[in-house]
């Protein structure tokens, strides 16, 4: 049986009641016109490397860390819940959505269309996790979210802020920065039938991960962190 993430749809939904809305200082995000689509076992999975880079990045984690973190858990399987155990922080920021839309995901996604519907923009309610050392997310579902105006959500967006260096970020690495401390474990895993693995994501810095999520959405879990700390920005891409 899919166990559902504890209380998601309540939280980042519309009206956003558990998100507040912020003034913090984000980092410039630059414009990218060579962002490529890989797509993960012809499922509804795909990723796009390099959609941030390292200095934008660890620009998102340092300006998280200065927002705080707050612990979130959840009542566990035996109560109907993916077991939970990370650190969040939630913001309602449209204008941080439509800036992540416009450095190139909205050209990316073109043609991305779901029962008549195109891709539209971000859910303004944007989630920042961090996962610590023994931290991890259960096997779950994400669930479409109704933004209103007639829009509602497809698909689940990751972007991890740190993790594996891909070439192109490598001559931007700073050793002395916390967030670049190695990351060990920690990956994305999506299940199908009878309990197969149907992809192993390893997080890879400024690297997009999307999902289909909803009534089709496959069952997957954050594996648990052996070393350093993961930082991911969360949101969804809404369609009308």
């Amino acid at each position: 049986m899919k166990k559902r993430m504890m209380g998601d749809r309540k939280k980042d939904g519309r009206n956003g009641k558990k998100s507040k809305t912020t003034e913090t200082n984000w980092p410039v995000i630059k414009p990218k016109s060579n962002l490529r689509i890989t797509r993960l076992k012809d499922y509804d999975l795909f990723t796009v490397q390099n959609f941030l880079t390292a200095a934008e990045s660890k620009a998102f984690v340092k300006a998280a860390e200065s927002i705080g973190f707050v612990h979130q858990g959840s009542l566990g399987p035996t109560k109907g819940e993916a077991y939970r155990d990370n650190d969040r922080i939630a913001v309602n920021d449209p204008v941080l959505a439509d800036t992540l839309w416009e450095s190139g995901l909205g050209k990316l996604l073109s043609d991305l269309t779901i029962r008549g519907k195109v891709a539209v923009g971000l859910n303004p309610n944007i989630r920042l996790y961090r996962y610590k050392v023994g931290q991890h997310f259960g096997r779950h579902i994400d669930e479409s979210v109704d933004l209103g105006d007639g829009k509602h959500t497809h698909y689940t967006l990751l972007i991890y802020l740190n993790g594996d260096v891909d070439s192109k970020h490598q001559s931007d690495m700073n050793s002395s920065d916390d967030s670049s401390e190695s990351l060990v474990g920690g990956e994305t895993v999506f299940y199908g039938p009878r309990n197969s693995i149907v992809a192993e994501v390893t997080p890879t810095q400024g690297m997009a991960l999307f999902h289909i999520h909803g009534a089709k959405c496959m069952l997957h879990e954050a594996r648990n962190v052996r070393k350093g700390a993961k930082y991911i920005l969360r949101s969804d891409v809404a369609f009308a």
